[in-house]
């Protein structure tokens, strides 16, 4: 197969030819399904022997959601539809149970996810003359590699320099006069604050751009970022068990990211009832991967939140646009029967110019009731051994909040720098309550 990296005939076609390519690839994979353990018995039991019981789109509804449970109670091989041999890669991601979820790759699934990546990157105006500095984890996590191999399909050249040690970070910058980043929102922000005690001036580096992913983030965030490091940010989406990253992206207009439906089907259903939502209205995403041969999984329940838009996009590609991640079903906190999402307490913190670029959200008990504690770092202008301004910033963090989320709660504010930053993804929630509660 001859890849590119900009395929106008795939990312322009026509709406009906689109969901007839779906089709197609869907009885693909269905019939590659078949030969894994897990679907074998799952799909049979569903009443689809072959992809001749798939007639149309609408017949995906027949196969149940597959869970990161599923996957788990298939490991290691359950999910595997090619034989071991043809496996050259696989990618894990562990959890609290310490079973791993685990996605094989073949050479062709390889191909196809720096296809879909590369795909993404050009289409934030990249080219074969930008430096990439990848300063995401590599190894296990789909991350490093998966924007790593994007980046040598688009021609870049590419620094595999991983998290951390911004010292190091800034050399490399500075040496190799690096154009592009990949990296956390939080340790986009911190590079920030980093580069200002290291004496670093921005006009001694080349950067044009940077992608953000990994962790959830507002708009407010990257407005931040952007106005701090002068560069444009992409907002980038993808999960380990569709590929990892590569499956949606921001085009140049910057207005929702594009999930590629020639390699994914999407659903948006009601989180509780599983019932689809109409087109514009939140709910949980839900994929299904078209593009990988050793490990299909259908209806996947990503328990990210988001919506799709309703109106094309200014770049005149067709594929439907998500838009930005608010959440996932999953990790809502419910505080005295309130709920609420950690990246609403996240977008009115970030909107105050008088804070500064790290917050940690607490919970725990007080007597029979909730508490919220909100740490805040205060800007690097503010002083904090002048009262006045304090308080009156704790009372208007305060007022925000309770707007945003109906909770007034308790404020904590920090010295610029003092809270903690993880090299990987921010440790944003920190719920004490007992378990049993």
């Amino acid at each position: 197969m001859n890849f590119q990296y900009f395929v106008p005939n795939i990312e322009k076609m026509p709406r009906r030819k689109l969901e007839a390519l779906q089709l197609k690839k869907l009885k693909i994979q269905i019939d590659r399904a078949l030969r894994a353990s897990f679907y074998k018995e799952r799909l049979s039991k569903a009443g689809i022997t072959s992809s001749n019981s798939i007639k149309s789109l609408d017949d995906l509804k027949k196969i149940p959601f597959t869970t990161k449970n599923d996957l788990r109670n298939g490991f290691p091989f359950g999910f595997l539809a090619v034989p071991k041999e043809k496996i050259v890669r696989l990618h894990a991601s562990s959890g609290t149970t310490g079973i791993p979820t685990t996605i094989y790759f073949s050479r062709e699934d390889i191909k196809q996810w720096a296809h879909y990546m590369a795909r993404c990157i050009y289409g934030t105006g990249c080219t074969k003359s930008d430096v990439f500095q990848n300063m995401i984890t590599y190894g296990l996590f789909t991350g490093g590699l998966g924007m790593h191999q994007g980046g040598e399909e688009v021609g870049m050249m590419v620094i595999p320099a991983g998290p951390g040690n911004t010292a190091r970070q800034f050399k490399m910058m500075q040496d190799y006069k690096t154009t592009v980043l990949h990296a956390t929102p939080s340790f986009l922000l911190h590079l920030e604050a980093k580069m200002k005690e290291a004496g670093i001036e921005r006009e001694s580096l080349s950067l044009k751009r940077a992608f953000a992913g990994a962790e959830p983030y507002s708009e407010d965030t990257r407005r931040r970022i952007e106005k701090l490091l002068k560069i444009d940010v992409f907002n980038s989406y993808g999960l380990s068990e569709m590929n990892g990253p590569g499956v949606a992206f921001e085009c140049q207009c910057k207005d929702g990211l594009h999930i590629w439906e020639d390699g994914f089907i999407a659903e948006i259903v009601n989180p509780d009832t599983l019932e689809p939502v109409k087109d514009g209205e939140i709910g949980e995403l839900i994929l299904t991967i078209l593009c990988r041969e050793a490990t299909p999984i259908f209806r996947y329940r990503t328990r990210d939140l988001t919506a799709f838009y309703t109106e094309p996009c200014k770049c005149g590609r067709t594929h439907r646009r998500l838009h930005r991640i608010t959440g996932r079903s999953d990790d809502m906190l419910i505080i005295n029967g309130v709920n609420v999402f950690p990246s609403q307490i996240e977008e009115v913190i970030m909107a105050m110019k008088e804070v500064g670029n790290n917050y940690l959200i607490v919970v725990e008990k007080d007597g029979a009731l909730d508490k919220l504690i909100i740490k805040v770092e205060v800007g690097p202008d503010i002083f904090m051994d002048d009262s006045r301004p304090l308080n009156a910033l704790k009372d208007k963090i305060k007022e925000n909040l309770q707007v945003s989320i109906s909770i007034r709660p308790h404020v904590e504010l920090h010295e610029n720098g003092s809270l903690p930053v993880t090299e990987g993804k921010a440790v944003r929630v920190k719920d004490n309550r007992p378990k049993d509660v």
